[in-house]
């Protein structure tokens, strides 16, 4: 009986517990919002990179060259203009060839007259030298088949000889490039003479390219030892694949005169471009960080710095040249800092932490 009285006496206390947290729960403030998850990022370590002495270059062609006419003639057709992509040994520039050809049919004529004194000369030395075996002849009479045979085969060799010439002039009419590239200057016009030694067309090709500068004599010989380059342009750097030194300063300036070869494939250098010139004179610790994570505010540049607690603070810094996907500091950050990679999420995490 004091068992059950007692069960009855719990029932409303847990129901009015009930309803009190109920009560609570409704007028409660609202749970924080999660913490945002934290930013990529990256400790800023010195590394070792190349020391590099800046000097000015151009850009220059490997192949370049005037074609010149190599027979006279009167000009009959120009194939391509300047600023044409020619293809190697396409037809650049025609010539008239009336005498050109009519000196091969003359040759060939030739050829052929000879050809038949030089059978007909052979075939009587034959009959002489049977002759003489039979004692018929004399030996004089022989000597003379002889010399008549030789002498038909030596003109029958400076006739085919002439031949090849007359081919040959009749090849020079038509001026092929001796290379695929692109015409820079056409210096005739159709209906014009030339003479052999005229210069028609000049051209260059893009598929091979240098670039010319001017070592001085403090870093002749750190370049001379390391043999390391790079060019820069367009935000780029490029990698040279062979230094060629002049072994002769130029004077007065005392510069020694080098020639730095292009990689294949460079697309977006033309010749008579300037750029620049990082010559290795050899390498130190240098602070490098991702290019991504620069940011660009007027003329100014600067990444995101995280404090101990993962809150970012943009920072100016002065950047120097970039190798490959990483952009050497020159001032604003230290070693052993942390910096953010993405510098849009960094931007708006430091302006939600200035908001609040």
């Amino acid at each position: 009986m004091s068992t059950s009285k007692r069960a009855g006496g719990r029932a409303p206390l847990a129901l009015a517990a009930a309803l009190l947290l109920a009560a609570c729960a409704k007028h409660a403030p609202p749970p924080p919002a999660g913490a945002a998850p934290p930013l990529a990022n990256v400790v800023v370590e010195p590394v070792r990179a190349p020391v590099e002495r800046v000097v000015d270059g151009m850009v220059e062609a490997v192949n370049e060259a005037t074609l010149s006419a190599q027979t006279a003639g009167r000009v009959a057709e120009i194939l391509y203009d300047v600023d044409d992509v020619v293809p190697a040994g396409a037809v650049v520039v025609r010539l008239q060839a009336v005498e050109q050809r009519a000196g091969l049919k003359s040759a060939q004529a030739a050829v052929q007259e000879a050809a038949a004194r030089n059978a007909e000369a052979a075939a009587t030395f034959q009959r002489m030298d049977d002759l003489y075996q039979r004692h018929v002849v004399t030996k004089a009479q022989l000597d003379q088949a002889t010399a008549n045979r030789d002498s038909a085969a030596a003109r029958l060799s400076a006739a085919q000889a002439a031949l090849e010439t007359a081919r040959t002039n009749v090849g020079y009419t038509e001026v092929r490039a001796p290379y695929g590239g692109v015409v820079t200057a056409r210096l005739v016009e159709v209906g014009e003479t030339v003479a052999p030694g005229t210069p028609l067309m000049t051209g260059l090709s893009l598929q091979d390219l240098r670039v010319g500068t001017h070592v001085p004599q403090s870093a002749l010989m750190q370049v001379r030892k390391l043999r390391q380059a790079a060019i820069y342009v367009h935000g780029r750097r490029i990698q040279v694949a062979k230094i060629t030194l002049f072994p002769e300063a130029a004077a007065p300036s005392s510069t020694f005169r080098a020639r730095l070869d292009l990689p294949a494939g460079v697309l977006d250098l033309a010749p008579g471009m300037y750029v620049k010139v990082g010559l290795v004179v050899g390498d130190a610790e240098r602070i490098l960080v991702p290019a991504s994570a620069l940011v660009e505010r007027s003329e100014v540049t600067g990444v995101y710095v995280l404090d101990a607690a993962g809150h970012p603070a943009l920072r100016y810094v002065r950047p120097g040249h970039r190798q490959a996907d990483r952009v050497e500091i020159l001032s604003g950050l230290a070693a052993g800092e942390r910096i953010a990679l993405d510098p849009v999420a960094a931007g708006a995490a430091a302006a939600a932490g200035n908001r609040s």
